[in-house]
């Protein structure tokens, strides 16, 4: 640990992460690349995520609006970079660590309704701003720093509450407890043949003009910053020289922690605090750059889907891969197949040459059909097949029909049928309390979500994988294999090797005489990490090299 100072008693700091100019610039993982570089520093971190928009939380938001929901193990369903954060830090997010416009007023609302403001006019300043300040100083936990990032980009209307907290917080709490990193982007233009830096200026001046001085600054580029461009961002938007850290493009999400200390952004937050810098050990993530650099093979996978056009749907999913690509030290090249084309014929075209497949989560009946056809395509061609949530239902859809003769096979997700196979989850245990929904219940919130136990059976293929009978998992589902064909499902060949405590809920499906046939109700991804790969994607990766020498 680094030596204690006067100023390290002061516990917990706060970073603020902002954004300029436009989106997608990489707050999140610049977030998660500093929480990683903070802790090789032998600092304890916590990172949370704030989002302007006015969805309670992104569950109901498609994921060609937002990319992926993120599920945490008590159950939130949460922004995408929350997934970045556990996966490069290790610690796991918990509800406290996302909020949004639309949970801020639902507390406020719930708040005026009982009359806990005594008749008070509620305002946006001081009650949206009190909430988001309480928000971000509460269950911070023992940690050394907790990292903050926004969402969106300044000068954004619906952000303007969370900026002014923000400001408000600077002046409670003092610069030696706070620190504001503002996120922008230098574009190169190519006709004048230069990287221009008055976007940056006007960002800051617009972050200025709300009363926040950013103290560091993360331009990001796609060429090396000049010298004489550092100093003029630094003159005009009065911050120092050191503090203008360039953020160029990187081979790999797992290169930005090391090249973020390269150009000394961690050297230069513990500077703000007056701590006095230990060095860094980032032995393991040069371990990982350099797996991922230097690959022994290569495998390819078919991801069967329906939001295949948009990657970041699919964000967790894509890193387990590249995980089990680490734990096997193979690259993984992904091919992204829409179910959705499948429905329209056979699909052995667009698989042929694939080493494996995987069909991942989803919802409604669009691309179904696509689905189960890729699940044939893999049982029938001995090819390692990985179906996860609906990718499990639809691999056990597939062989009710084909396997075990139930020709209706299907799920009521897609509408009434006489051979449920799949149907909505009713009732269900979460700690000591009975959840039960129906049909009509609101769709936000209401799925079985978070982490659950499982028993797996003991001379199974997912035993073997995980090294253990009990595991949990995390979940997010509101259909469920009916267990009442589970008898007729495993004398055709399919067996249930997962079951829930009470043996109730189905959760794991394999095929013994398969070289690698694997369903699971839960999304294993979500817990996958660089430094630890599940097991189940390992494995999944291990198979599929083995099945890239055979073809």
């Amino acid at each position: 640990m680094p030596q204690e100072k006067t100023s390290d008693k002061i516990r917990p700091r706060y970073v603020f992460i902002t954004g300029g100019v436009v989106s997608s610039l990489g707050k999140g993982l610049a977030s998660a690349s500093l929480g990683a570089l903070l802790q090789a520093r032998g600092y304890k971190v916590r990172l949370r995520k704030l989002d302007p928009y006015l969805n309670v939380d992104p569950g109901t938001m498609s994921p060609y609006q937002h990319g992926e929901c993120y599920v945490t193990d008590d159950g939130a369903e949460t922004d995408l970079d929350l997934g970045h954060y556990e996966r490069f830090t290790g610690v796991s997010a918990h509800q406290s660590d996302n909020i949004t416009t639309g949970r801020i007023y639902s507390n406020i609302i719930e708040k005026e309704r009982r009359g806990d403001y005594l008749g008070a006019t509620v305002q946006v300043i001081p009650h949206v701003t009190n909430e988001l300040k309480d928000f971000i100083v509460s269950d911070a936990g023992d940690v050394d720093f907790v990292l903050c990032e926004v969402g969106g980009t300044v000068g954004d209307i619906e952000g303007l509450p969370f900026f002014e907290a923000l400001r408000q917080l600077g002046q409670e709490l003092g610069r030696e407890q706070v620190l504001f990193m503002h996120v922008t982007l230098l574009p190169y233009i190519a006709a004048a043949g230069e990287v221009k830096t008055k976007p940056t200026q006007h960002s800051v001046k617009e972050l200025r003009s709300i009363g926040i001085q950013p103290d560091i600054l993360l331009c990001r580029a796609d060429r090396e910053i000049s010298q004489s461009d550092i100093s003029k961002i630094a003159r005009f938007c009065n911050v120092k020289e050191s503090a203008v850290i360039q953020g160029l493009d990187a081979r790999s999400i797992y290169d930005v922690p090391l090249a973020y200390h390269k150009e000394g952004m961690d050297t230069e937050v513990l500077r703000h605090f007056r701590l006095e810098p230990a060095e860094a050990d980032l032995s393991r993530w040069e371990d990982i750059s350099e797996t991922l650099a230097n690959p022994d093979g290569a495998v390819n996978i078919a991801v069967v889907g329906k939001y295949t056009v948009l990657p970041d749907a699919y964000k967790s999913l894509t890193e387990a891969l590249v995980h089990g690509g680490i734990a096997n030290n193979v690259k993984v090249n992904i091919k992204w197949i829409e179910s959705e084309a499948f429905s329209k014929g056979e699909c052995g075209d667009a698989l042929k040459g694939m080493h494996g497949v995987l069909v991942p989560g989803g919802f409604g009946a669009r691309g179904s059909e696509g689905k189960i056809l890729a699940a044939k395509y893999a049982r029938e061609h001995a090819v390692p097949y990985f179906g996860i949530c609906f990718g499990m239902q639809m691999a056990v859809v597939e062989a009710a029909r084909n396997l075990a003769g139930l020709e209706g096979a299907s799920s009521t997700e897609f509408g009434t049928t006489d051979t449920p196979v799949v149907g909505l989850m009713t009732e269900w245990v979460q700690g000591n309390q009975k959840q039960t929904r129906s049909k009509d219940t609101d769709l936000g919130g209401t799925m079985r979500l978070g982490s659950y136990p499982a028993v797996l059976a003991k001379d199974s293929l997912v035993a073997k994988m995980y090294g253990t009978q009990n595991i949990n998992e995390r979940h997010r589902h509101r259909y469920e294999v009916n267990v009442a064909y589970k008898d007729s499902l495993e004398a055709a060949g399919l067996k249930f090797s997962g079951m829930s405590p009470d043996g109730v809920l189905p959760e794991i499906v394999e095929i013994p005489d398969h070289p690698w046939f694997i369903g699971v109700q839960y999304h294993p991804e979500l817990k996958s990490r660089p430094f630890e790969p599940h097991p189940l994607f390992a494995g999944f990766v291990a198979a599929a090299l083995k099945q890239s020498r055979l073809v």
